[in-house]
């Protein structure tokens, strides 16, 4: 990526680290959203009903925000998924961080990043939109 093409993006990330998404870091999102006074992340991650989910998190420390860019969050998949039972259905949502953009929408300074789902076992949810629509591009490809 050219300095044109940084200077061009609509990304704001990505003119102020001056680098492309796909090279984004945790330790890149955390200065962002320090130099740039941001209050808070959303998670945004697609159910089996094809709708967008958010969770919010209010920014309250940089360990905090280290923290959930880290292990990202809990989530229940019985309630996301009907083909997870209840007895089994912790998943997690993990950001990606290449994904991450300032929302122009928000009330309040705040980045979102969309996620990954991952099993309790730490391994990406085969069942997952992304995954499904993953693996029927590499049949059909």
């Amino acid at each position: 990526m050219n300095d044109s093409e940084i200077l061009m993006n609509p990304n704001q990330l990505v003119r102020f680290l001056k680098k492309p998404a796909s090279e984004f870091t945790k330790a890149d999102i955390i200065r962002f959203c320090e130099e740039n006074d941001i209050e808070m992340v959303n998670f945004r991650y697609v159910a089996e009903d094809g709708k967008l989910k958010t969770l919010n998190f209010v920014i309250t420390s940089r360990e905090h925000l280290d923290s959930i860019l880290s292990a990202g969050e809990r989530v229940d998949g019985s309630s996301l998924f009907s083909f997870i039972e209840a007895g089994s259905s912790d998943l997690y949502v993990i950001p990606r961080y290449r994904t991450a953009f300032v929302n122009p929408f928000s009330e309040v300074p705040a980045i979102d990043i969309l996620c990954s789902f991952y099993d309790n076992t730490g391994k990406p949810l085969e069942s997952s939109p992304e995954n499904v629509l993953r693996k029927a591009h590499d049949l059909l490809s």
